[in-house]
């Protein structure tokens, strides 16, 4: 896979989370929850913090020193990426590094995330979280899964 093909993907992944948090933003009403599935509501809200609110001290110090720390770990996947040879990990770089760079993008204009998808079951909240994390988050089971089945060109 060609430097430009890489390139139109993550910006692409960039586009979808920039877009679909735009949406949100404009027709949510923030706290307020609105049914969707069984299992997840809209729920609109802006997180300081990293994935689970994590380190939400409520300070814009401390977000933007989460900022900086994100950027640095990009340019570390990017090089990752770059070296890396099989597909399923190239995927699973791709998406870590397009959502990363979704949130990094949300967090540079006030500070914040945002998130607008909750997950639940019955009444047991488990995390709000946006197209962003979801890349994230299937992009590191796929490394994940790609280092079990090291010995193969997946």
């Amino acid at each position: 896979m060609s430097k430009l093909n890489l390139i139109i993907y993550i910006v692409l992944l960039v586009i979808i989370d920039y877009l679909i948090k735009a949406y949100a933003s404009a027709h949510l009403n923030p706290f307020e929850t609105i049914q969707f599935l069984p299992f997840l509501n809209f729920y609109l809200t802006s997180n300081t913090g990293i994935a689970f609110s994590m380190f939400d001290f409520g300070s814009g110090l401390s977000s933007y020193i989460l900022l900086i720390i994100a950027v640095a770990i990009v340019i570390f996947l990017i090089q990752q990426l770059l070296n890396e040879t099989r597909k399923l990990s190239r995927a699973g770089f791709i998406l870590i590094i397009g959502g990363a760079l979704g949130n990094i993008i949300d967090r540079a204009g006030d500070g914040a995330v945002t998130d607008f998808l909750h997950f639940y079951i019955n009444n047991f909240s488990f995390f709000i979280f946006n197209p962003a994390d979801a890349f994230i988050t299937i992009g590191a089971l796929m490394l994940i899964y790609s280092e079990f089945r090291k010995t193969s060109n997946v």
